[in-house]
């Protein structure tokens, strides 16, 4: 998560642009750079940088008079940055389905939703072979917070790396989240998924194997 604190690193300057982006919106570099009070060139170069990582975006905004201007505020991937308050309400529903109907009501729930994933998914993965279908579901991970990467091995397998589990304290209350995880990417991917690595159990990473044969 982010902190009010800003310092002179680089990645301490770039968290406080977040943090102005997040406060005032839009901002154009100027703005930035007089805030953050660093120069113009500077603010370019961690935007791109953040850019690059899809933490901001930007738009060209036409003028009356002069050159078009961009304006530069979050991407899509600075909400896994910033606290919410989705984290309390899905832990506190899953522990009114754990009183209600047990162990049990958790795993048909969360089944029920990967099923929902899976229809979502459906179109971004149809047509693809198996590599175009790692790929989309890694970024599809990573869209939700795992920063999640893949690689083809020497032998035609795949691994899928989740580098951060958007999920952790809730996975581990409710271990029927990692449970149904690889059964999940074996559908989306209609192959055989073995975690071989695993966060919960200290690994660095969870990490998957994907082979062709199911």
């Amino acid at each position: 998560m982010l902190s009010a604190k800003i310092d002179a690193r680089p990645e301490g300057t770039q968290e406080a642009l977040l943090l102005h982006l997040k406060k005032h919106g839009e901002m154009t570099v100027a703005q930035l750079s007089s805030l953050l009070e660093i120069t113009e060139m500077a603010v370019r170069r961690h935007l791109a940088h953040l850019q690059s990582k899809e933490l901001v975006e930007s738009r060209l905004v036409k003028q009356e008079r002069g050159r078009p201007n961009y304006l530069y505020r979050l991407g899509p991937q600075s909400a896994t940055l910033f606290p919410s308050g989705f984290d309390s309400l899905a832990k506190d529903l899953l522990h009114i389905v754990h009183e209600q109907a047990g162990p049990q009501g958790v795993t048909a729930l969360l089944k029920k939703r990967n099923k929902l994933i899976a229809t979502r998914l459906k179109d971004r993965l149809a047509g693809k072979d198996l590599a175009g279908r790692v790929a989309e579901v890694a970024k599809f991970f990573s869209e939700d917070g795992y920063m999640t990467d893949w690689k083809k091995l020497p032998d035609g397998t795949f691994m899928i790396y989740q580098r951060n589990c958007a999920l952790h304290d809730l996975a581990n209350e409710f271990r029927q989240i990692c449970a149904l995880e690889p059964l999940l990417i074996e559908e989306l991917l209609a192959a055989k998924v073995t975690r071989q690595q695993h966060i919960l159990n200290d690994d660095p990473v969870c990490g998957y194997l994907i082979s062709e044969s199911k």
